[in-house]
């Protein structure tokens, strides 16, 4: 049995380029930075920084070139492939890509605080249309709605007194 997955959490290094393939299918071509933080033998600190090549196809590719940008984070999950080439000079080539197949983009909050992580965020202006746009976004300090409704054969009494009464506890 083989089995083939990424996944990579990082920052853009670029602005997505979108294509479209001859097939009239869209495909987005992005860089993603990841960092590794160690110590190493003498006890200092060090950084690692790797460079992935991501591209996406389809619906996904649509919405990689809407919404991520240069120095954003997101979570892509996909699969390693190389693809080789001979160039003019007939010299073979390889370049190894993720194929995206998932895209997890990062709440605001997270972007926000991720801008100083080593890549300027040049951002380029968007269409009109992107920047009247709402992008649904998931909060890390997001509490649920509390329940509207008491539970059943619990009474609550309002008599001043901070104490629970012990017996009034269903459990």
């Amino acid at each position: 049995m083989n089995f083939n997955r990424v996944f990579i959490l990082g920052n853009l290094t670029r602005q997505p380029e979108s294509k479209a393939l001859p097939s009239g299918q869209s495909v987005v071509n992005f860089g993603i930075a990841t960092n590794r933080f160690y110590k190493d033998q003498a006890g200092a600190k060090k950084q690692e920084t790797e460079f992935h090549n991501i591209v996406a196809f389809g619906k996904l590719a649509e919405i990689c070139s809407r919404y991520l940008t240069k120095g954003s984070m997101a979570l892509i999950e996909g699969r390693i492939k190389t693809r080789t080439w001979a160039n003019p000079a007939g010299v073979k080539q390889y370049k190894t890509e993720i194929i995206a197949e998932n895209i997890q983009l990062a709440p605001r909050t997270m972007q926000a605080s991720t801008s100083g992580s080593g890549f300027s965020q040049h951002q380029q202006p968007e269409p009109e249309q992107k920047q009247n746009e709402e992008i649904p976004v998931i909060e890390e300090s997001y509490i649920p709605p509390a329940q509207t409704e008491e539970p059943k054969g619990v009474e609550f009494a309002d008599d001043g007194n901070e104490e629970i009464d012990i017996s009034k506890i269903p459990f």
